[in-house]
């Protein structure tokens, strides 16, 4: 399951009274049920926010609802919520992919679902409390919830109250509760009777869920309603309901604002791997087919030119099978035909130009890391003033320190990248070389077009867009300031014009001559084309700074008791060398692993300790229980340390999914601590990037991205046939111009198989294809 994001605000804050301010600084967040899992930057002073961000992330757990709030940020106190805009996850799919405008609503305590569904099993006016799923974390701690229980009419509500269930998000209550309802004359204590029809009509069982805040105020979960009416037909009804808010979310309120969201929202069913055999083999005959337009691969990127999303799965699924090298330079080649001018290689948006973004995206990650971090550190820790546009300086600013200030972080950067040729990971050099060779073959008239070719990547669409936005690729934890992102734009712009071969002799930001740019950047292109057979360890591990510094809970090492006390916040840090816990960011370590004595990074059962979003790090001394901010942190840490430790020695085989506490392990009962452990590691994978992605998840995504594009696959295959019979241009050339279409045989053969694969996958998955219903049996 995948999200993404963008948004702006409009007329925040309530439209009178004293609550509206004028200088409102905002920014927003995104929470899974109650569970944040990203936050924007806060923007300065307007009531009409332009947020424009877009958040990519995968779903780790069943959720009902997807939740954007707005924040006014505090500067003496906490942050204060100005409205919040809720998606139930069954709506999704109606709002996915378009653009809307929703209204804001209040953020009221009484009235927030926390998440979680109860299960209530009715006899007649005997409704039995089974159990609830998935209630969140409060404060921090697992739930002590209870829940009330009323019969609900016109003149009567009567309330009972289930025993309170500690330290668990999964209560079991199994408690029955008896209500007294009218009876009619017929009835005798031997025989059943039945609920008059207008009162069944009118009662209800209201269920309500509560946090017990024991000195505190307790917290409202959430409610769920059932008509006694359902009883009519069934002596017994056993369901799931939904907990919904107070009321069902219903209050009258000043307006609020807007938000303009696009939430795209995509579920794929992944069928066993024989199924998708046939496509998966087509897709990876692509960089065989000539012309490489007829290729299954191309024909996609060709119908879903629009669709950012379209290419990934393809650049995962022939990196993974190592066919991406030969699928790239066919279709830079052809890209290479239509252009005429050697100042304009590759700068449009292309399926060659798309591809390579994805593939530096991907194994790119941990060289960003290791070349732009140290120093993106220090340009956002030094809080320096770098502004030269005399339009925007301050009073006070000095425009040549500002210069002088610049020019060195310029520098830094600059140099930082040109002599990081021997981390460059060796598939970027084989694209990169393909591409050099390619460009000097297709204007062999100029001398700089085989750097130029590789700068417009390197430069402009890489090491650029990171140094301009660290935080998405994970070099900086949060969004930088105001002035300290507007120092990262100057010196992105700078790496852009210093990256332009074109506009070199334009560079006013900078003083440095046309050589001083020149070798160095030559150099670098040529060294690291160099390395492109030797290892590369620092690609294999490309989330190697991922967490520098997190905040997240750690429980005190070889503790026997489960205790709150016994857990610490502590930030976490984790490089290629070491694993480190500090009381303080950026403060002398409290305890340092080396990441070679790990052995085993896994999950925690939430029985352990009663929380959740907890994993382990299994070493040669005691295990180092950690509980993470939230369900998307945790899945990353376990990601990240395993892949930095993968290739360890003394990998454990097997481990305990549980802790061992008061003598004996929860998971299995053995009461050795030395025992091994009870269930298999997760596979660790040998230090290649390419056999980290799932084949068949990546096919599924392919398969829906063709039927969601099914009428352009269609026109594709009109068009050939058009071709093909007259030999001349298509009959409809408004619509067939948007193909490329080189040999309409090959192609028209091509485009028959994918329909053809295409009803077979469909069948697949009607014939496995099921519906639950909340509220079912």
């Amino acid at each position: 399951k995948q999200i993404f994001k963008e948004g702006e605000g409009k007329n925040l804050g309530p439209c009178s009274g004293p609550n509206r301010q004028r200088d409102l600084c905002t920014f927003c967040t995104i929470s899974l049920d109650q569970e944040e899992v990203f936050r924007t930057k806060v923007f300065d002073k307007s009531l009409s926010p332009f947020y424009g961000e877009d958040f990519y992330f995968e779903i780790p757990r069943p959720f009902q609802c997807l939740s954007f709030y707005v924040f006014a940020k505090g500067v003496f106190q906490r942050d204060l919520p100005v409205g919040k805009v809720s998606i139930r996850k069954e709506e999704l799919c109606k709002f996915s992919g378009k653009e809307h405008w929703f209204g804001l609503q209040p953020v009221d305590p009484n009235s927030e679902v926390q998440v979680g569904v109860s299960q209530s099993l009715v006899a007649f006016v005997s409704p039995r409390i089974i159990e609830c799923h998935g209630l969140p974390l409060i404060s921090g701690q697992n739930c002590d919830s209870y829940a009330t229980v009323s019969l609900v009419g016109p003149a009567r509500f009567d309330q009972k109250k289930t025993k309170v269930k500690k330290k668990t998000s999964d209560p079991q209550f199994e408690e029955t509760f008896y209500f007294e309802v009218t009876r009619p004359n017929s009835y005798t204590k031997k025989s059943h009777f039945q609920v008059e029809e207008e009162d069944i009509e009118k009662l209800e069982i209201k269920v309500d869920l509560w946090n017990n805040g024991n000195l505190a105020q307790d917290v409202f979960l959430g409610e769920t309603r059932v008509s006694v009416k359902i009883l009519r037909n069934d002596h017994i009804h056993r369901a799931w309901y939904l907990l919904q808010p107070k009321g069902n979310g219903k209050s009258k309120t000043d307006d609020l604002g807007s938000l303009r969201l696009n939430v795209t929202y995509t579920e794929d069913n992944v069928l066993p791997s024989a199924c998708y055999t046939p496509l998966r083999t087509l897709l990876l005959k692509s960089p065989d087919i000539k012309p490489i337009s007829a290729s299954a691969a191309h024909i996609l990127g060709d119908i879903c030119r629009e669709r950012y999303e379209a290419v990934l799965p393809v650049v995962r699924l022939l990196l993974h099978h190592s066919r991406l090298v030969s699928f790239v330079s066919a279709i830079a080649a052809l890209e290479l035909e239509n252009t005429q001018e050697a100042n304009t290689i590759f700068r449009g948006n292309s399926l060659a130009t798309r591809c390579i973004d994805d593939m530096m995206k991907i194994v790119g990650r941990s060289y960003l890391t290791v070349t732009l971090k140290p120093v993106l550190d220090e340009i956002c820790e030094s809080n320096k003033t770098c502004e030269i546009d005399p339009i925007k300086l301050k009073e006070g600013d000095n425009v040549e320190v500002n210069k002088e200030n610049l020019q060195g972080y310029v520098q830094k950067v600059f140099s930082s990248i040109t002599q990081s040729s021997s981390s460059c990971p060796p598939l970027m050099c084989d694209v990169f070389r393909s591409l050099r060779q390619l460009a000097s073959k297709r204007f062999p008239d100029d001398p700089h077009v085989q750097y130029s070719a590789v700068s417009s990547f390197v430069f402009l669409r890489f090491f650029a867009v990171a140094v301009l936005s660290p935080h998405t690729f994970q070099l900086r934890p949060h969004h930088p300031d105001l002035e300290v992102s507007r120092t990262l734009t100057l010196i992105s712009k700078t790496i852009q014009t210093l990256g332009s071969w074109g506009s070199l002799s334009k560079n006013k930001l900078v003083c440095m001559s046309y050589q001083s740019v020149n070798m160095p950047t030559n150099q670098f292109i040529n060294l690291s084309l160099c390395v492109c057979q030797s290892t590369c360890l620092l690609c294999h591990s490309f989330y190697l700074y991922l967490f520098n510094y997190r905040e997240v809970q750690k429980r005190a090492q070889g503790r026997k008791r489960i205790g709150k006390k016994n857990f610490k916040k502590r930030w976490l840090r984790v490089t290629n060398r070491e694993l480190s816990y500090h009381k303080h960011r950026g403060k002398e370590a409290l305890c340092i692993m080396p990441v070679k004595n790990i052995r085993a990074v896994e999950k925690l059962d939430e029985s352990a300790f009663n929380r959740k979003n907890m994993f382990q790090v299994l070493h040669s001394e005691k295990p180092l229980y950690v509980q993470a901010g939230n369900c998307v942190e945790a899945s990353e840490w376990v990601e990240v340390l395993s892949q930095v430790s993968r290739c360890n020695p003394d990998r454990m085989g097997t481990y305990h999914p549980s802790a061992y506490l008061a003598g004996a392990w929860l998971c299995c009962r053995s009461l050795s601590d030395s025992q091994p452990g009870c269930k298999p590691c997760t596979p660790t994978l040998l230090a290649n990037l390419q056999l980290d992605i799932d084949c068949d998840r990546e096919t599924e995504r392919i398969f829906s991205l063709f039927t969601s594009s099914y009428s352009k696959l269609q026109k594709m295959e009109d068009a050939c046939a058009s071709i093909a019979v007259y030999q001349g241009p298509p009959r409809e050339q408004d619509d067939y111009s948007l193909f490329t279409i080189q040999d309409s045989k090959e192609t028209f053969h091509t485009v028959r198989q994918i329909t053809h694969i295409l009803k077979e996958l469909q069948n697949e998955h009607d014939t496995r294809s099921g519906t639950a219903q909340y509220g079912s049996q």
